[in-house]
């Protein structure tokens, strides 16, 4: 396992502990001390996979990652990177919902949305934000197109500064009612 170290425009791949420390040390402002070099040691030695940043004053901080890149041009270009097991169960998770809000039906929906209001309080004149709930039927052709439909509608509505969740979130909800009728011509 090799170690990315980055501080500002200074930056190395090193592969091992030691070529880690030497850089840090060779950098003034962040200031080798016996506990810092121990704290990395332990980071280095630990099964911790995800990347670590110190802070060397309010702000400003160095970050170590660990690869499997060989070369610098290899981390860059996010070769050596493994999918952890948690972003991948979460795609698998997610994909379903997805498909769902794209599949295509004619037809009428009803959908309900939970969005921040933007509302004058009468008695100061200031803005604030409210928790709205919205239920709308609609002739839409998916879930997404129904979403759509609902955010364009309120949109002309509302204040501008009202905030809309993700048409993939847990605030957005719609039932397919049944098909459309054909018109005739």
């Amino acid at each position: 396992m090799n170690l990315y170290l980055r501080y500002f425009d200074n930056e190395t791949l090193v592969s091992n502990v030691e070529e880690a420390l030497d850089f840090l040390s060779n950098i003034n402002e962040i200031g080798m001390n016996p506990v810092l070099e121990a704290d990395i040691r332990d980071y280095v030695a630990s099964d911790v996979l995800y990347p670590k940043r110190y802070k060397i004053r309010p702000r400003v901080y160095f970050i170590i990652i660990k690869t499997e890149a060989p070369t610098m041009l290899d981390f860059k270009e996010k070769r050596a990177v493994r999918p952890s097991e948690g972003a991948e169960a979460k795609n698998h998770a997610a994909s379903p919902v997805i498909m769902r809000l794209n599949e295509e039906r004619d037809g009428w929906y009803e959908g309900s949305i939970d969005f921040k209001r933007v509302l004058m309080v009468p008695g100061t004149g200031k803005f604030q934000y409210r928790d709205t709930h919205f239920v709308a039927q609609v002739r839409a052709f998916s879930g997404l197109d129904c979403y759509n439909r609902i955010v364009e509608h309120l949109r002309q509505r509302v204040d501008e500064r009202s905030q809309f969740p993700s048409a993939k979130g847990k605030n957005f909800k719609f039932v397919f009612l049944g098909k459309a009728k054909k018109v005739m011509k």
